[in-house]
């Protein structure tokens, strides 16, 4: 899609340029109501656990019909209609064509708790899994919306997204299916390191503050899978405790996500398989895992499963 339209007095650019970007991602779902009385269309931008943003399509109407099903590439060329003072979106799903008429475009972002929640159990160390998962939503967050979404402590975390031995090449929280592998990933970032670094020196973890020196030299992945090991030693409880806390206290700040009533009954189905499929995986490796309960109940962190719109 072009971008060099020219924009109609008190659009948005932020919201064309969201729009640019989805667009030539081949990204477009719409999240469409049943009656357009308010005539406002939102296009997902983003969405997790900590955050939704969505571009509200605003005095909206719409020729031809959108296919909801759709999976392919999409194409789409954005026009300016002067006289009528509204832009034409066209968008073409392989045979089907339909245009989107709009007055402006804006952006709509909410913010989420996140402290308490997670997606998948996967078995074994949850506790630094949900560590993994926190730290990738919230980079996520910071990537698509800007570091004026995110507090302070939240900026910190994000950058431990890019330490191997606490991020998905060590503790992935979701399946390998929906992991999206950066460029080189066992190489961590410098910004990684002295985040580990301040946190370590916090709770005076000499012995592992030694080994992460080591590997800022050496960033091999034996060192990485070495480090790996430590956090779930006891005598490395903690650095754990504290990311953990840090992690619930920056998600206080928000609001917890409200359900509608079809979504809580969802909700509902899926935290109760997630529990039954819990009491299974203890059952199983019951021995493995007794370090990681005694550490979930210091903690008390909450591991359900949790429903994204």
């Amino acid at each position: 899609m072009q971008n060099t339209l020219e924009l109609l007095p008190d659009s948005d650019p932020v919201a064309f340029e969201r729009l640019l970007e989805l667009t030539d991602q081949g990204q477009f779902e719409l999240i469409y109501p049943d009656d357009l009385k308010q005539g406002k269309i939102r296009l997902i931008y983003m969405m997790n656990d900590a955050a939704e943003s969505f571009l509200a399509f605003e005095q909206a109407r719409m020729k031809g019909k959108y296919k909801k099903d759709f999976e392919g590439e999409i194409e789409a060329e954005l026009h300016l209609m002067k006289d009528q003072q509204e832009y034409g979106l066209i968008i073409r799903q392989a045979e089907n064509v339909f245009t989107l008429f709009f007055r402006n475009l804006t952006v709509e972002t909410r913010l989420y708790n996140y402290g308490e929640i997670g997606h998948f159990w996967i078995s074994g160390y949850e506790y630094l899994r949900q560590i993994e998962y926190k730290a990738s939503i919230i980079r996520d967050k910071r990537e698509y919306l800007g570091n004026d979404f995110c507090n302070e402590t939240e900026l910190k975390l994000a950058e431990l997204a890019d330490f191997p031995p606490l991020n998905y090449c060590c503790y992935p929280s979701v399946s390998e299916q929906y992991i999206f592998y950066r460029d080189d990933p066992w190489s961590p970032s410098e910004e990684a390191m002295d985040v580990m670094e301040e946190l370590l020196g916090k709770v005076d973890d000499r012995r592992m503050l030694r080994i992460l020196r080591l590997y800022r030299r050496h960033p091999y992945k034996v060192l990485a899978r070495y480090m790996a090991r430590m956090f779930h030693r006891s005598s490395h409880d903690k650095i754990v405790d504290l990311l953990q806390e840090m992690i619930v206290e920056a998600a206080k700040t928000y609001p917890k996500r409200r359900l509608q009533t079809d979504e809580k009954v969802r909700y509902e189905k899926l935290r109760k398989k997630s529990g039954n499929e819990k009491n299974e995986l203890e059952s199983q490796e019951s021995e493995q895992r007794s370090s990681a309960k005694n550490h979930l109940k210091r903690s008390g962190i909450r591991l359900i499963l949790k429903y994204i719109l």
